[in-house]
């Protein structure tokens, strides 16, 4: 197939959507299938505000139009909600061209959180977004229940996977004096990362990432060693320094790290939030409590062995083979 992939999310930003599309495209691409995408590079861009790291292409009318009257594809995907994504769907519409989408990102929480709008006016937009498409390409079965209760048009099953090659547990990590508890992450509003810097524990906290709230929380939390943005690969060394990975969000709607963490045998310590309870669900491979802190203590109990068996579960090479039966339907 030749399958034309749309996102406003690209490189050089790090986040879970970039990383999801990049690892589906390689394996498409393994598969024998044509990849092709259209994203921000090809667009004068401006910053996202208060997501500056995140380059919105400036009116992409014209160009998303004559792109997509020079080729024809098999495929096409629309992966998120931005100028791109609103530019392609349009035109697919008029032209009355089959496409899916997906639901990467619960953007209706963010905004209520940065801006006090109102959840129900926000998937309000999104039910316009997301009407024609064939199926809206959602990472767990809790997430499909949410799109279906905001009658979000077709929620599909597309799930998620790990490189286990190279998120991986290092034979020569050495026992930690304290326990080392780890954030990996956005730091943003959204993420809730206070519930976890607030809460007292024996031992280290470190937190990775990069966000709005980086250098508020820095003064605020002086003890917390803050390691600013690292790439793919340097995040398994740093994984596996860790005694237990922490994920405060209750917003999001998978969270690869916790995948990156458990793949490193890093247990896991959470909310019983959507993305924590369908990710870890009956594992054992983590402690999910409305209680964080005492999340936190049992999860120092769970084997590092136990962790990494689950995170063996989730493929990349399935999770595509997932998204194309639905890209085979249309």
């Amino acid at each position: 197939m030749k399958i034309l992939v749309v996102s406003d999310a690209w490189y050089p930003q790090i986040n879970g959507v970039v990383n999801t599309i990049s690892c589906t495209t390689t394996c498409l691409e393994a598969l024998g299938h044509q990849v092709i995408m259209l994203t921000p590079e090809k667009f004068r861009t401006f910053p996202c505000p208060t997501y500056p790291e995140i380059r919105l292409s400036i009116f992409p009318k014209k160009g998303v139009k004559d792109f997509l009257e020079k080729q024809d594809f098999d495929a096409i995907h629309i992966a998120t909600e931005g100028p791109l994504g609103i530019a392609t769907r349009n035109y697919a519409v008029k032209n009355k061209l089959k496409f899916t989408t997906a639901f990467h990102t619960k953007f209706p929480d963010y905004v209520k959180a940065r801006t006090g709008l109102p959840i129900s006016i926000s998937y309000a937009l999104l039910r316009w977004f997301h009407k024609h498409s064939e199926a809206v390409l959602a990472p767990t079965a809790s997430i499909i229940e949410e799109l279906k209760y905001y009658r979000i048009a077709n929620p599909v099953y597309w799930p998620r996977g790990v490189e286990t090659n190279i998120f991986t547990p290092f034979s020569n990590r050495k026992h930690n004096k304290e326990p080392i508890y780890l954030y990996v992450g956005r730091i943003a509003v959204e993420k809730n990362i206070e519930a976890f810097l607030s809460i007292k524990l024996v031992g280290r906290k470190i937190v990775v990432g990069a966000g709005p709230l980086l250098s508020k929380l820095k003064m605020a939390y002086p003890d917390v060693i803050f390691l600013g943005e690292k790439s793919k690969n340097e995040l398994p060394e740093i994984y596996n320094q860790a005694d237990v990975f922490v994920f405060p969000s209750r917003t999001d709607t998978f969270g690869l790290v916790l995948l990156e963490a458990m793949a490193c045998g890093v247990p896991v310590a959470a909310f019983p939030a959507a993305a924590p309870i369908d990710v870890i669900g009956n594992s054992k491979a983590g402690l999910l409590s409305e209680n964080l802190a005492h999340a936190v203590q049992e999860a120092l109990k769970i084997p590092r062995k136990v962790a990494r068996a689950h995170a063996e579960s989730y493929s990349w090479e399935e999770a595509t083979r997932m998204f194309l039966k639905h890209q085979a339907k249309i």
